[in-house]
């Protein structure tokens, strides 16, 4: 979509009403017959736009594809998400975002897709990603911090993307599962698959991809008891642009307040307040081996504080943990 289609995209998303070809015409400096183009374009793009003799343009519905010209409607950031590159079908926007990074692209930039082939969660798990139902997307940092910090960005990531559900639908009862997922009803929502690129002591970049179930309505039969979407919890279907603008308006807030602290302090509270896990016993899976215990807590650097049977408490920083009994609301 050209600057100028977009331009007037979000020209008659801001109008209270109709907008007259004339007036058109006059912003943008362009005749009756471009803007009729323009206007052609928007609706094959999947905008519904009225036209009515007399009156003009009245856009009635965005697409809902996440463009990056319906995104930008809903943005209040600086520098995330103002570089978004869409596409229809993807192997994986994590590995797009890789390539994209290592090739120089700048900080906040967004490779965002309505179809992966190949999604991937943590621990090399697929991702299930129908087309044209979800968020898949993947944002590009490039954090001035140590090494040791970036994995901290998963936690920084899932309180972002909470906030933004929470915003969206204000009485969903969503918890944040340590380290990277949210859940509903003990039902996964949304995952988030943080890698990077780094020296020992410098992380050169780092990609933080999400995945966010959002008007999905039907589940494989295996994923039925262990998956849900926004549109299954709330009973009808959410604007993917808007929402992925919140993520990510949310995301550059609380990332810029990370990056002038030293840790995950400052926004513990908010990750203990809407845990899954607070004070229930978990297991803790780290492959070669399993950690059983009682969850205490986050600790600054994001490591999962875990009440061990002697009485002690040990910070686990990776691993999935699972509750140890049938999680019930």
């Amino acid at each position: 979509m050209s600057g100028l289609t977009s331009g007037i995209l979000a020209r008659l998303h801001s109008a209270d009403g109709y907008l007259s070809g004339e007036r058109l015409c006059r912003e943008f400096g362009i005749t009756r017959s471009a803007v009729w183009k323009h206007i052609r374009q928007l609706r094959l793009s999947g905008c519904r736009i009225e036209a009515v003799t007399g009156s003009g343009y009245r856009l009635l519905a965005l697409s809902g594809a996440p463009v990056s010209a319906e995104v930008a409607l809903f943005l209040n950031t600086g520098f995330a998400g103002r570089i978004l590159h869409y596409r229809m079908e993807t192997e994986s926007t994590n590995l797009e975002a890789k390539l994209l990074a290592a090739a120089g692209a700048p900080e906040g930039s967004v490779v965002t897709a309505d179809f992966q082939s190949a999604g991937r969660g943590r621990l090399g798990r697929s991702w299930v990603s129908p087309a044209g139902e979800n968020l898949y997307f993947s944002v590009i940092l490039r954090p001035p911090v140590a090494s040791y910090r970036v994995p901290q960005i998963t936690l920084l990531s899932a309180a972002a993307i909470h906030r933004a559900l929470v915003e969206a639908l204000s009485g969903i009862d969503a918890r944040i599962k340590w380290p990277n997922d949210i859940v509903v009803g003990g039902k996964k929502l949304c995952g988030v698959l943080c890698e990077m690129q780094a020296d020992p002591d410098t992380a050169h970049f780092v990609v933080v991809g999400i995945g966010i179930n959002v008007n999905q309505g039907e589940f494989p039969p295996d994923l039925l008891d262990r998956a849900t979407s926004l549109r299954c919890e709330s009973g009808f279907s959410l604007c993917r642009p808007e929402l992925l603008a919140g993520v990510l308006n949310r995301f550059e807030e609380l990332y810029l307040q990370w990056l002038r602290e030293d840790d995950l302090g400052f926004i513990l509270p908010y990750l203990e307040r809407y845990s899954l896990l607070h004070g229930r016993d978990v297991i803790v899976d780290q492959l070669t081996r399993q950690i059983a215990g009682t969850v205490k807590g986050i600790a600054p650097g994001g490591e999962l504080l875990l009440g061990m049977a002697d009485g002690t408490v040990r910070p686990i920083s990776s691993g999935e943990a699972s509750l140890s009994s049938a999680y019930t609301m």
